[in-house]
């Protein structure tokens, strides 16, 4: 992944991510409110990291300035969408939801039923990835909620880098952080989360290709594709066959 901001942005994201790299996720935060302004925007899945976000972002952004959008792609748990009014009432942060070119029935019947069965590649390429390009067309910046020690290509990303993928910057504030560390903040600000996490899903995604996890599974994405062989939508994915 590239280090270098087009030459319009004015931002020097090897710098910036090394002095960055120490720094406290409200310190990220806040330098990318200020950095970017009206131009950063927010996706959210709703997980704990990005309540927990959501929860800095009322304080460093009280004006909600950044926009923060949802990919709904019309396969997503009733408690996630129950949780978007939650968030709202808390912070008075209304999370726009995002959807795809077509309605889940639009979709299906154009495929002869469910795409998530059958190439869930392609299911979340249509809709997660092509909402997302153009959700953020005319953004400079976007916000992430992953951790580097969720997966092997979130491992490899920096606090500040360049996402040709969508050709803007990605900012990811809770990269440093463990899933000890996210549960506490939230516990201890009372954060609110979504009640599957209690049922045994420690990450969750569209209700399809999520379950819980089984005992004994200490992978906190077991649960999401089970039994096959993707373990990313592609939104955080380095795989340059989805560029």
């Amino acid at each position: 992944m590239s280090v270098e901001a087009p030459p319009n942005l004015k931002v020097d994201l090897a710098d910036a991510s090394r002095r960055l790299e120490s720094a406290s996720a409200w310190d990220i935060l806040r330098w990318s409110v200020e950095t970017f302004g009206p131009k950063l925007t927010m996706a959210t899945a709703f997980g704990p990291e990005g309540c927990a976000i959501l929860h800095m972002l009322s304080h460093v952004d009280p004006d909600h300035q950044v926009r923060v959008f949802n990919l709904d792609t019309g396969y997503q748990f009733p408690e996630t969408l129950r949780l978007r009014d939650r968030i709202a009432e808390r912070y008075g942060i209304e999370v726009e939801l995002v959807g795809a070119d077509t309605t889940v029935a639009q979709f299906e019947a154009a495929n002869g039923g469910p795409v998530y069965s059958k190439e869930p590649d392609r299911c979340c390429f249509e809709r997660k990835i092509v909402p997302l390009r153009r959700a953020v067309v005319g953004y400079d910046a976007w916000i992430s909620s992953i951790r580097a020690d969720q997966s092997a290509d979130r491992a490899r990303a920096d606090v500040v880098g360049w996402d040709a993928k969508f050709d803007l910057v990605k900012v990811n504030p809770l990269l440093r952080w463990s899933r000890r560390d996210v549960w506490a903040f939230v516990v201890a600000n009372a954060i609110p989360y979504n009640p599957l996490h209690d049922q045994g899903y420690p990450s969750i995604g569209c209700w399809p290709c999520t379950r819980a996890v089984a005992e004994g599974e200490t992978d906190e994405r077991a649960g999401r594709w089970a039994g096959q062989a993707k373990t990313e939508c592609g939104l955080h994915s380095l795989d340059s066959s989805q560029l």
